[in-house]
């Protein structure tokens, strides 16, 4: 099912003390859900158990982002990412996600688990920026090379920024 929520450009700040916690199967879909992840994002348990994880994606987010963070997890590596979620009312918040594949007693991937907390406003400040560049270059792309485009001018502003790669970019002070 398609979220179908207008965004209403109002922000939701987490409190320097909220962490969001979620769990998801292998396909995204949620198994577990906080207090804090239900009453900021505004949904029930009961509408959120089973649902893709991507009924919080909000519009202004580029789809190179999840693209980036599920090649990372479903290779086993936790992915650090800025996120702006959609609430179901179409209020919207920021959170720095860590995000880790949860391994049954085999080693295998069974599934995956994120803890969101408040980002720095320096931060969702740069990202907003940045996503808004990905975003245009994503819409100028079109569908078929939007990732590409996107992705591009990700890696290209990381190596101008001087880091070695995504996760030292996002987990940097200097931002």
């Amino acid at each position: 099912m398609k979220n179908r929520v207008t965004p209403t450009q109002r922000e939701i700040a987490l409190g320097e003390q909220d962490f969001i916690v979620s769990k998801t199967d292998l396909k995204g879909r949620i198994t577990y859900a906080n207090r804090i992840f239900m009453n900021i994002s505004g949904y029930s348990e009961p509408e959120l158990l089973g649902r893709q994880h991507n009924i919080l994606r909000h519009p202004d987010m580029p789809r190179a982002i999840f693209k980036l963070l599920w090649d990372y997890i479903q290779a086993g590596r936790e992915c650090f990412a800025y996120t702006k979620n959609l609430c179901k009312n179409g209020d919207h918040y920021w959170v720095l996600a860590n995000v880790t594949p949860d391994r049954d007693e085999g080693g295998n991937i069974s599934g995956y688990f994120s803890v969101r907390r408040r980002p720095r406003d320096e931060a969702i400040r740069y990202f907003s920026d940045l996503y808004a560049r990905m975003l245009d270059a994503e819409r100028r792309a079109g569908p078929r090379e939007a990732i590409a485009a996107s992705t591009a001018l990700l890696e290209d502003e990381i190596s101008q920024k001087g880091f070695k790669d995504y996760e030292t970019f996002v987990l940097a002070d200097a931002l």
